[in-house]
């Protein structure tokens, strides 16, 4: 599909690729030394380094193959969905929830959504403020179910199905928590992908720090996993983790930031984020240290790809890369998924592909939204 396109794009991958590598739960775990500077010129893990960039070159292509289910019910009328979210600070759980009042109003469905302020009182508050309104479906947006147990429970009760978006490790169906589906890319094909790009911009020499949100049990896995990842190549460095939980990440990680220049410096050349809004919060404290945007450290997102994310990198503004999820694409689904469950269907077991996006391949836009879905989500529903 689309050859010659895709071709030409693999191509202009090869030369982004080398381009950047002739260009150069416990909080600060140094594991000691890194690269110079400019860093060594031989490989230091070339097996690893090879299936690096050719994972790259498949993420990065802009026309994925499969944009959703082609098969499901008709659309059921007149349901109304909560959508509560664990804050919508969170720029994914935000874009999330856009989708799905984007593709509520293609159902004629009523949503609501309820902000828990991301903690867990005001997420429990706002579960219980769902459940009060006797919806239809309610959505987990983004947070343990674990910390809504009771409310959970009572949803249970009353037969009242929940579909998660990234409430769980896993996609698809969920016994315990019971949700119908949970809405989500593989969070080991996002991990793995990030190490990757890191292997692969470094040309196998880095030294990394990775930030994470501990109090989340999916991000802290995704930690877990990049750091994994990056253990492939014994010359990429972890230098640091640092633990600032995301509703935090504005009055943390400028200082942190700070901290980790003062006590690395030119060692620190890369950085995985499991949420795009770090290099936000991350900014001003690089640029106040004389960092220049399109310089080390070079900071990708492993997860999310908000509008501001996009910005950052079509700017060359202390982001090079983000591994966004489908947002919009993932609210229809969250809808389509409430509509298998209230027509009797299964759950439709779709996982959108694992994709990368930077200066040379977003061209200009700031969203990651593959073509095709809306059209076949109408097609299902008889929209």
């Amino acid at each position: 599909m689309h050859q010659r396109r895709q071709t030409a794009l693999s191509s202009a991958v090869a030369v982004a690729l080398a381009a950047a590598v002739l260009a150069g739960c416990e909080r600060g775990a140094s594991t000691g030394g890194g690269p110079s500077a400019t860093g060594p010129v031989t490989d230091g893990c070339p097996a690893v380094l090879a299936g690096a960039e050719r994972a790259m070159r498949r993420a990065m292509t802009t026309h994925p193959v499969g944009h959703g289910p082609t098969r499901g019910p008709r659309a059921v009328p007149g349901k109304r969905v909560v959508f509560v979210a664990q804050t919508m600070t969170n720029p994914g759980v935000a874009g999330a929830a856009n989708g799905v009042r984007e593709a509520a109003e293609v159902l004629g469905w009523d949503v609501r959504v309820i902000d828990g302020q991301g903690t867990p009182a005001g997420i429990q508050a706002a579960f219980s403020q769902a459940l009060a309104l006797r919806p239809s479906g309610i959505v987990i947006g983004g947070f343990d179910p674990q910390l809504t147990s009771q409310q959970v429970t009572r949803a249970g009760a009353r037969h009242t199905p929940l579909v998660g978006w990234h409430a769980v490790d896993t996609p698809g169906p969920s016994r315990d928590p019971a949700l119908f589906s949970n809405v989500t890319t593989r969070v080991q094909d996002v991990a793995r992908i990030s190490a990757d790009w890191v292997i692969a911009h470094s040309h196998g020499h880095a030294g990394t720090v990775v930030f994470t949100d501990a109090s989340i049990p999916f991000a802290r896995n995704k930690s877990r996993l990049i750091k994994k990842g990056l253990a492939t190549c014994p010359d990429v460095r972890l230098l640091a983790e640092e633990n600032i939980p995301i509703p935090d990440t504005s009055s943390r990680t400028p200082q942190q930031v700070s901290s980790l220049l003062s006590r690395f410096g030119d060692r620190w050349t890369h950085s995985v984020a499991i949420n795009d809004v770090y290099f936000a919060d991350a900014a001003p404290a690089l640029r106040a240290a004389g960092k220049k945007g399109a310089g080390a450290p070079f900071n990708i997102g492993a997860g999310d790809g908000d509008p501001s994310a996009f910005q950052r990198i079509n700017s060359g503004e202390f982001q090079a890369a983000t591994v966004p999820e489908p947002l919009s694409q993932q609210g229809w689904q969250i809808l389509d998924e409430f509509n298998r469950a209230f027509s009797g269907a299964p759950p439709s077991g779709y996982v959108a592909p694992v994709h990368i996006s930077t200066a040379a391949n977003s061209r200009g836009r700031t969203t990651w939204d593959p073509p095709g879905y809306r059209a076949a989500y109408r097609k299902i529903w008889g929209k």
